[in-house]
């Protein structure tokens, strides 16, 4: 008794697997690059391009060296937990050449990435719904953003610039 009377079909299936196998191994070896799987499922080389960029941030540690008295302020603060380029951006050119000016601060837009009110976060953390708190003042007309509690000082000197129509 012959099992596999009509066995072509699963010799031809069988013929197509293989070549479509060794077409896979074959592109593979040319898109894969030679360091994948060095010290694990990843490219190695990765590590060295990645250092090979230019720095962007310089670590708040490069500011707190020049700025000395604003860092005292924010580590007073609720903020000093926050990083300053986590507000002011990545500012290694500006700690390499002091020169180099930061860009201008819209605190407006800025403080509400964190604060702006949201189910998400925990009801602990300050949040607001920026058009009814503010009505578009800037948010340093109250706060200090550094160390952003209200206090006597703050709101005393927040009220002439809120009379000038905005600080700074």
């Amino acid at each position: 008794m012959n099992l596999f009377k009509d066995a072509g079909h699963l010799l031809r299936f069988a013929g197509l697997f293989v070549i479509a196998f060794l077409v896979f191994w074959a592109i593979r070896g040319y898109v894969v690059p030679k360091t994948f799987g060095q010290y694990g499922h990843y490219r190695a080389a990765a590590m060295t391009e990645i250092a090979a960029h230019p720095a962007k941030f310089a670590g708040h540690e490069a500011c707190e060296t020049c700025h000395s008295d604003t860092a005292d302020l924010k580590n007073k603060g609720k903020h000093e937990q926050v990083n300053c380029e986590a507000c002011h951006g990545p500012l290694a050119a500006h700690a390499a050449d002091p020169t180099v000016t930061p860009a201008k601060l819209d605190t407006a837009v800025l403080c509400v990435r964190c604060h702006a009110a949201s189910a998400a976060r925990p009801k602990t953390f300050p949040q607001v719904m920026a058009d009814e708190h503010s009505n578009g003042v800037p948010c340093e007309t109250c706060h200090q953003p550094h160390s952003p509690a209200i206090s006597d000082s703050t709101t005393a000197s927040a009220a002439p610039a809120a009379a000038r129509g905005g600080a700074k």
